[in-house]
């Protein structure tokens, strides 16, 4: 086998794995949406707020020292949850709203 065709092979083995994390990454986020909507739901039956800057600041600095330790860059790490965050309260946000009527 030629050397290229054995860079192209490792590549490909390389890439399927990578596909692989990808995948497992969209169904943990969605298993996460899924907990997050329930969250949304009880805080909008007990009028609480969508936010809960406490709990974010405490995730933040949470993620951001597991980043670190798995050798990935806190400032990614942050940058992924904020990201996360603002749909969740946007969600969140979205069952608080009145039904619009047509």
């Amino acid at each position: 086998m030629a050397e290229n065709d054995k860079v192209l092979e490792r590549l490909q083995a390389i890439r399927l794995s990578i596909d692989n994390i990808d995948a497992a990454l969209v169904h943990l986020l969605a298993e996460r949406f899924r907990f997050t909507q329930e969250v949304g739901r009880l805080k909008a039956a007990n009028g609480m707020p969508a936010a809960d800057p406490e709990r974010e600041r405490v995730q933040t600095a949470r993620l951001r020292a597991l980043a670190e330790e798995s050798q990935l860059d806190p400032e990614f790490a942050e940058k992924w949850f904020n990201f996360v965050v603002a749909e969740v309260i946007h969600h969140h946000e979205r069952l608080t709203r009145p039904p619009s009527t047509p």
